[in-house]
Parts: C-alpha cells; structure tokens; sequence
C-alpha cells in the first residue's frame, strides 16, 4: 500500500484535492483537553492494536450507498488500516453478489441459483432485512455458495427463518459442519460453525427453494482490523428504515464494531434536486439510523462520511455542468446530525477540492459516464482521503506510540493531548 498511497497522494495533488480533518467532537471536556472524544472509542482499539492491550479483531461496520458498494473506496480504507495495524480476516461476507455484475471480494467465490434482494429497492421487497441490507432467496433446490477459506478457526451463518423455506447447510470439503432447522417464524437467526484446520473450501447449500442467506461472518481470531462493507446501491438514510431491529441488534452486537461508518447523502441530495425528499426528513432519518446503530453497538465510536462533489442533472441535455441543488445544503444537515448524536463528521466534498472538483475527476478521467460514480484511481483517492483523516486523527489524538506504518502524506507533529503525549502520522500505512 507504499507505493499506491503515494501515487493517490500525487494524484490528488493534481487534482486539487487538498484532504481534510475528520471532525471529532468533544464529548467529556476536562480543564486540560478531552476525556473522551467521538471517535476515542475506535483511536482506543488502535492503540491496543499497537501495544498488545487487544487480543481480537477491531470490526469497522461500514453502511452506506453505491458510492461503497463495490468495496473499492472501503478496501482502500481496508488496506490501509491493515498495513498499520495488522488484519483479522475479511468479516461479512455475501453468498452471492448484490446483482449479475461485479466483483467477488467481499462474496462467495462461486455462486448459483440465488436472487438478491436489497434495501436499495424501489419497492420494500417482502422480508425486512439484517445489517447487511442483501438477503439472497434460493429461488432452486441445491443452490450453493462457495467460499475459498483463509485459514479460518470458525464463522457463523445469518438467515432468515421464513415458512415454507428449505434449510441451509454449512460444509467444509464434502463434509457437513451444519444444519439449520427452520422454524418459519420470520425470525433472523445466526448459526456458529466451528472450521476444522486446513479446510479450504466452505459451502453453503440450501436444500429446497425460498431459503434465505443474510450473510456470512469469516474471519481470524487474533488482533488486527477488520472492516465489514455493509453498502447497498441507492440506499439512503431513509431506506435504512427496512433494517429489521431485532436483526440490527443482534447482528450489530456480534459483530461487536469499534467503528460505526456511514458514507451517505450522494442519493439524499439527488431526492433533494428531485423534490422527493425534503432537509427535514433528512434530518429525521439520519438521527434515527445513527440513534438505532449506535443503540446496538454503544461501545463503538461512529463517522458520518459526507457525500462527494456531485452536478445537476441537466448535464444529459447538453448544459454546462452546475454544481447539484442543495448539495451543501445537504451536506451540512448531516454534519449538523452527525455532532448532534456525538458523532464524528468527514467532510468528503470539502476533502477532494469542493465546488467543481468533480469536473475534475471527470477531465482526468475518473468518472463514469452517468457523472455520478467515480472509477479506477478517483474511487481509489477518495478511500485514502478517508483513510487519511482516520489515521491522522489518530496520530493527533495521542493516546499513544505509533505503529510502524507504511506511508501518508507528511504532516506537521502531533499537538500534545491532555495527557501530555503526542505522536505523528508520519509514514503512516
């Protein structure tokens, strides 16, 4: 990650994107500094990571829309961790992709006979659903999934319990490690499966059709990062109403985060421009995700992620690009909730130059044709911009010693913290 951090570093000087700090409030002031700041939680569990305090993974769940769902913007911010402070394995996973295109890194390595369902979805599809906004449905018998395993001690099964549904099986190389046993109660379950040494390859098969695969939980004992991409195509705060509660809890407190992370407001801002939405509601849903989140997972710190530079949609008519309708607007209603409920806020449009920054990534060659999502290095740099602000928020807090890190931009020494300790962010990742 050296030598690619140094090129997006390169990258986003040519394109003026200069960064920026993560906003972190106060949350316990002392007469010396801050107690306790939103994102202590998680800058504490990287501190352990780096004298040994921690003994497992330190999870990061991350929600949010398209602008993630590919995995690349959180896989660099993924990689980047890991390089610092160690890996514990790859977390949820999906039993197929979230449509017939894409790539397979955060899924199944083989897939068939599963049709996904998502949250992002115009209409509610018919089961609300669990943290990862997905659920696949076998729509035949023998539908199957497989994984390539990395050395894994055990994983866990999400599914729900739906009637008239077939039940699943988990198998390592031909052998069964288990079964569930519907009850068809509508109830999201999970099944622990411990994974013998050496296995290579885990199955999920269902045995008749209408069974449904929330998830796949596989990762590594020991200490090190592990971030779960929970990003679903066109979802909004609003949309992320369909997370079923009991599953957000359950699912939430398994997975035991140190970071909450929400990167939205691109669609929020579009249903703005469209009149289908108003600041108000806006406002309303994002307080009640962040509230519901955070209830599940009230040890984890969380980050509210901005949305990215974005123009109207008058471009398709041979206009000159503008700057989208209540952009700004948007993204200071979400800074404006985010340090409301205690939350940490990145202001991502700010970040890779402000007004007309995606102009150029678009003269550079990094944006798709619908001038909506990035490609290639612009998502790329838009994850080191946030894998950035991460570390160097990190560094500036000075809760302890850095770790021996691969590379960043270089950045003034820390200030000293209230405790009188001080690090930098110095060949960070």
């Amino acid at each position: 990650t050296g030598e690619r951090a140094r090129q997006l570093h390169a990258l986003g000087t040519r394109l003026k994107a200069p960064g920026a700090a993560v906003e972190d409030p106060c949350l316990e002031p002392r007469d010396t500094g801050c107690a306790r700041s939103a994102l202590t939680p998680f800058y504490a569990a990287l501190d352990g990571l780096v004298d040994g305090a921690v003994k497992g993974p330190v999870v990061v769940a991350a929600f949010g829309n398209s602008l993630i769902a590919g995995d690349r913007i959180v896989d660099v911010v993924r990689e980047e961790l890991v390089a610092g402070f160690g890996g514990a394995g790859r977390g949820v996973l999906l039993v197929d992709r979230m449509a017939p295109y894409g790539g397979r890194a955060r899924t199944a390595a083989v897939s068939q006979g599963w049709e996904p369902r998502t949250l992002g979805e115009l209409h509610a599809p018919p089961h609300p659903f669990g943290i990862t906004g997905v659920y696949h449905v076998a729509t035949e018998a023998r539908a199957r999934g497989r994984f390539k395993l990395e050395g894994e001690p055990r994983g866990t099964l999400w599914w729900k319990d739906v009637a008239g549904a077939g039940r699943l099986v988990v198998s390592v190389d031909g052998v069964m490690l288990a079964r569930t046993e519907p009850q068809g109660d509508g109830t999201s379950r999970a099944t622990a499966f411990d994974v013998p040494p050496g296995a290579k390859w885990l199955e999920v098969t269902a045995e008749g059709r209408g069974a449904i695969v929330q998830g796949v939980v596989l990762q590594q004992e020991e200490p090190g990062i592990v971030l779960d991409m929970l990003g679903v195509p066109s979802a909004d705060a609003t949309l992320y109403a369909r997370l079923e509660e009991d599953a957000l809890k359950a699912q939430l407190q398994q997975r035991d985060p140190k970071l909450l992370l929400f990167f939205l407001g691109g669609n929020e801002s579009k249903r703005l421009e469209w009149k289908r939405t108003d600041l108000d509601t806006v406002r309303r849903d994002l307080t009640a995700l962040l509230r519901r989140t955070r209830a599940a997972a009230p040890g984890s710190a969380c980050l509210v992620v901005g949305p990215m530079d974005a123009v109207q949609d008058s471009h398709a008519k041979g206009k000159p690009l503008a700057q989208r309708p209540f952009l700004e607007a948007a993204i200071s209603a979400e800074r404006d909730v985010a340090v409301a409920e205690g939350c940490g806020f990145f202001n991502l449009f700010t970040a890779m130059g402000g007004a007309g920054s995606l102009v150029r990534f678009h003269q550079a060659g990094f944006m798709h044709d619908d001038l909506v999502h990035p490609r290639g290095q612009g998502l790329d740099l838009l994850g080191q911009l946030v894998a950035d602000a991460l570390v160097n928020g990190w560094a500036e807090q000075g809760l302890g010693s850095s770790p021996a890190l691969t590379s960043s931009r270089e950045v003034a020494p820390a200030k000293a913290s209230g405790d009188g300790t001080s690090r930098t962010a110095e060949d960070v990742r």
